[in-house]
Order: structure tokens, then sequence, then C-alpha cells
């Protein structure tokens, strides 16, 4: 048996049974006000877990009303051609400062509880401080970079799209030490230091800061809005290092550093390649609009695509509760309770997506209304997005369990695969299909990265993630 995987499940250990009954669905549901409250009373791992999961997802909820009221406020207040341009600079930013991180954001999830588990307390010092240093020094030069690249190609962009490029780039820095300081608080189950500065502080800034340039007489512009997410970013960053410091002057006393770059390096450039590919499976879509299509149609998409993507905080949600429990359970060697751990995950995951998906579906016109009469062009496109978001949360948080338990380069290989799958077709299709081209480039994607993440666990752990052999009745 190779390093990191596990034993195949055998016949006395497989999932088989009849499907769900009328009468077993009734006492199911019957019977969860008194699973409710056995998760609040337990004080056990899986207990512990399910707390997460549901401080995480609040915390995701509580950010998607906020974002997503921001976003109406900010589309209404500068019309579809400007927060289009906002957007597809922002989604710029969200490119240069997830590559800026260098992977050491998921990297440093999986390190802190092993080093923890292992009483290896000079090098969980070592990472603490140096994956920070890194992300604001990578996230730094690559802003720098960026300054220079939009100077030299001004000539052949547009004009609309470069001074809130420029601005935008201000924010790259910050960007990749939140991340870093996010997959810090996840290693910790530290839901509010690791969710609530990037989530609900940082758009809540930004409406804020927005507010008050509407009140002062400001231009309701692109330019305007990227001010405001400068302020939004670093003043959240900051407020995130603190809480984080204080948290870790109570647990981690002072000492000695052990600084191993090149064995982080070694699991995070890997983890790297799969974030920059999940940014671009993430992007592509809204870049090619902007590309063949005008910055309304790019402001209509991305409105669209975000309206259906709040089932995704699902998703996030319990990997962010989870990911750091697999790493300790593999760690400890208890193959058992990782089983059971992964099962709990994938119904946690799929079953209130699949519910949030048919409700946004269902208001889905609506909600697009508010951002103004015009956005309702990109209705349909939703219906295209949520069979990838569906394919995705069948599999639980598939990529959370590669990463820690040691699959990070075959789980690179996966998404290097699915995001040149997704540029090639969104750019393919956006100017035969338009808006739904950019849809359908981006759910092909994300089932293909769903079923080869599925086929890799299955392989390669012994794990099958898959919902049809993880359902609660089984």
């Amino acid at each position: 048996m190779t390093p990191g995987t596990m034993p195949a499940r055998g016949p006395e250990t497989a999932d088989v049974g009849p499907s769900m009954t009328a009468g077993q669905l009734v006492r199911l549901l019957g019977e969860l006000p008194q699973r409710l409250l056995a998760v609040l009373r337990d004080n056990g791992e899986r207990g512990r877990a399910q707390r997460d999961a549901f401080m995480a997802f609040g915390v995701r909820i509580a950010s998607a009303g906020i974002l997503y009221f921001s976003q109406v406020i900010l589309a209404r207040w500068m019309g579809s051609f400007d927060y289009g341009i906002y957007v597809v600079a922002w989604t710029w930013v969200l490119v240069l400062g997830g590559i800026s991180a260098l992977g050491l954001n998921h990297a440093t999830t999986r390190l802190v509880p092993e080093y923890r588990e292992k009483g290896q307390i000079a090098l969980l010092r070592g990472i603490l401080l140096t994956s920070r240093l890194v992300a604001m020094g990578v996230g730094t030069l690559v802003a720098a970079v960026g300054l220079l690249a939009l100077w030299a190609f001004e000539p052949y962009l547009s004009n609309h799209y470069v001074l809130p490029a420029f601005l935008m780039m201000a924010c790259v820095p910050i960007y990749a030490v939140t991340d870093v300081q996010d997959g810090i608080g996840r290693g910790r189950s530290w839901m509010t230091v690791a969710l609530l500065p990037p989530y609900i502080l940082r758009p809540a800034i930004v409406l804020l800061a927005m507010l008050i340039a509407h009140e002062a007489g400001l231009p309701m512009r692109a330019t305007t809005a990227a001010g405001a997410a400068i302020v939004a970013s670093w003043l959240a960053g900051m407020i995130q290092l603190v809480m984080l410091e204080r948290r870790l002057a109570k647990e981690v006393p002072a000492g000695p550093r052990d600084v191993r770059l090149r064995e982080w390096f070694t699991i995070s450039l890997p983890l790297m390649v799969v974030t920059c590919c999940e940014i671009i499976i993430q992007s592509a879509d809204v870049i090619a609009v902007s590309r063949y299509m005008t910055p309304a149609d790019a402001g209509i998409y991305f409105a669209a695509a975000k309206t259906m993507s709040l089932i995704l905080f699902v998703h996030y949600a319990v990997g962010s509760a989870v990911s750091n429990r697999f790493a300790s359970l593999h760690a400890r060697g208890d193959h058992d309770g990782l089983r059971a751990f992964v099962k709990d995950s994938v119904n946690w995951t799929f079953w209130p997506s699949l519910a949030g998906a048919l409700v946004i579906l269902v208001l889905g016109q609506p909600l697009l209304w508010m951002f103004g009469p015009q956005f309702l062009d990109g209705y349909p496109a939703m219906f295209v997005l949520v069979l990838g978001f569906l394919a995705r949360s069948a599999m639980g948080p598939s990529e959370f369990v590669l990463r820690m338990l040691g699959q990070q380069r075959l789980s690179a290989a996966v998404y290097v695969v699915t995001s040149l799958l997704s540029v090639i077709l969104c750019f393919t299709l956006v100017p035969w299909l338009g808006l739904v081209g950019a849809a359908a480039g981006s759910a092909i994607a994300l089932v293909t990265a769903a079923v080869m993440n599925w086929w890799v666990a299955r392989t390669r752990l012994g794990l099958d993630i898959g919902i049809w052999s993880n359902l609660p009745w089984r």
C-alpha cells in the first residue's frame, strides 16, 4: 500500500441496502429536532465539527446577504456599465491575490493541526509567521508586475478598465495575507477569525464606503468603487490580523521558530496550482464575457452567476469546518473515523445545496430584478450553472479531502485539466451563445472536476465520496 492511501473498503463494509421508503423519510424528518439537540450537546469530535459547520454556514449565509445586498445597491447606483467594469477589475484581484498566497492558505489548514497533533511547536511558530510574510512579499511583487503590465499594454486595453484596474492592484497584497490567515483560522477551527473579516467585514465596509461617497456627492463610478474596495480590503485584513494574534498569543508560547520553506512549498505549490485553477474556473466566464461582449453584459452575467453560486456557500462552509479534522484523523491513522466523517461531510454538503438551488431558481427572476430590469437577461444562464454547482456538491468537500490526505498533486492535475477546459469552452461558446455559453463552459468544467475528484478519492484513498454511496439512510 503506497503512503497516503487507505485500504479499499471490503465487501463486509460495503454500503448496500434498499432505497428509502416513505415511512423511513417521515421518521427521519421527525428525528431532526432530537438530532440537532444532540449536536449542540455533543462534545466529541463529530459534534464539534457539526457546530463548526453550522457556524461557518451561518457566517456564509450572513456574508451572502451582505454581499448580495451590497451588489444590488452598487448596481443600482452605478448602472450596469460601470458595475460591469468594477466586477471585472475585482475579478483580477481574486486571480492575482489567490496566486500570491502560493497555496500556503491551504497548506496551513493542513499543517497547523498536524504540528499541534504531533507537538511540533517550533514548526508551528515558523509556519504561522513565515506563511504570512511570504504572502505579503509575493503579493506586493505581483501587484507591481500588474501595474507595469497595465502601463505597458495600456494602448491595447479598453479605456474603461485601465484606471479601476490600476487602483485595484493595491488590494492584491492584503488579499493574499487574508487568504493565508483564513487558512490558519480554519486549521484551528476558529471560524470567526477565518471567515468574519473576509466574508462579512470586507463587503460591509465596501458598502459603507460607497454610502459615504454617495452622500458626499462623489460620482458613482467604477473608480469610486475601486477606492472603496481598497479601504475595505486593508481594514478587514488588519482586523483579522489583530483577532488572529490575540488567539495565538494565548495558545502558542514564545520560543524559537523552525522554518522549512522547501518542505512547505513541496506541499503548498501543488495546492497553489489547485487554487489558481479554481480561480480560473470561477473567473474564465466573466473574463470571456468582458472580452467578447459589453461591460453591461459582464455585469449582468456576474449578477446571475453570483446569485446562483449562493448555494456554494454550503460547500465552502462545510469544507472550512471539516478540512482540519480530515488532516487530524489521517495523522492519527483513524481510518474508520475518517470514512464516517467523509460520509457526514458529503451529506452536510449535498442536501442543503439541493434545497438552496431549488429556492434560488424559483426566486431567480425577482432576485435579478433587484439589480435592475436589464439584469433579467441573465436568468437563463442560472439554469445551466446550477448543473455544475450541484455536481460539485454531490461529491461533498472532495477537494478538501484530497488536499488534507496527501493527494495534492493529483488534485492539482484534476484542476489543471478542468481549468484549461473552462477557458477553452468559455472563449469558444461565448461568441456563439453569449451568456448561456459562458454558463455552459463553467458548468461542464465543474462537472468534469467533480467526476475526476471522485475517481481519485476512490482509487487512491479507498473513499467513495459520491452522495449515492453516502445516503443518510444507508
